[in-house]
């Protein structure tokens, strides 16, 4: 099977409405192992965490919960295609440290092998990489660690909490449960803080009581004057120190 076939292959089969059928006889006819190689290797790869009887089986199922995205559906093929490189039993029971990481790294391999294009590798193996990032939030996330989870994401954000909502396959209802709402909670969060970055970002870096101090006024038309002022300096060179910010300042004070 020629690289175009391959990958025309594997494509047509993640972006069926379901492809669990369609996966499981990839691996099982032995096609899997032309096209991606280190997937039935999941198989011999017992998961200790979601219970399932091997990693391939977890994958199976993780993907087939995910929308039919293109992107999607591929990082959540190989959102675990790392754990047999870092399977390990020094901890306690089997680890898989920084799976992810060793993941992202297989994935754009693999993918650059099939001639995916460059922008899809890119998403996908960055998908894979911040899979696990949310596994933390339980524990209590600052607004900074929130913002961050978001920025990372940049514009794969909705994609990566439909990766982080599929991954979570227990039989558990009430774990399930716990867990959609925590990504519920940080999706309200990142809406929320988003609007309240946007809100500081239309303020003035120094407000109207600093004004009045800087020139010993009361409040007034050229107090507002100067905060107007003061915003069209932010929106076109951002935040300036303290003391080039006051020298503009007291020139356009006196100037006007």
């Amino acid at each position: 099977m020629n690289l175009e076939a391959a990958r025309d292959r594997l494509c047509s089969v993640l972006i069926a409405p379901d492809p669990t059928d369609g996966l499981w006889e990839l691996c099982d006819s032995g096609e899997a192992g032309d096209i991606v190689p280190e997937l039935p290797a999941l198989r011999l790869e017992q998961d200790p965490i979601h219970r399932h009887k091997d990693v391939l089986a977890h994958t199976i199922a993780v993907t087939a919960r995910t929308d039919a995205d293109l992107t999607l559906r591929l990082a959540a093929l190989f959102h675990d295609i790392g754990k047999p490189a870092t399977r390990s039993f020094e901890h306690g029971g089997v680890t898989f440290r920084h799976h992810e990481a060793v993941g992202a790294k297989i994935t754009k391999k693999r993918m650059r092998a099939l001639e995916f294009e460059k922008q899809t590798v890119k998403d996908v193996a960055e998908l894979v990489r911040l899979s696990g990032r949310f596994k933390g939030y339980g524990d209590g996330w600052s607004d900074a660690a929130v913002r961050r989870y978001a920025r990372d994401a940049g514009h794969l954000l909705g994609q990566l909490n439909g990766l982080v909502r599929a991954d979570c396959t227990t039989r558990n209802q009430a774990k399930e449960q716990r867990l959609h709402r925590l990504i519920d909670e940080l999706e309200e969060r990142i809406v929320d803080l988003a609007k309240a970055d946007a809100a500081a970002a239309e303020r003035p870096q120094i407000d109207g009581k600093g004004v009045m101090e800087r020139y010993d006024v009361p409040g007034g038309p050229k107090v507002g004057q100067a905060l107007a002022y003061l915003l069209d300096v932010k929106r076109n060179d951002g935040e300036l120190a303290d003391d080039e910010l006051f020298s503009r300042l007291d020139e356009w004070w006196a100037a006007n």
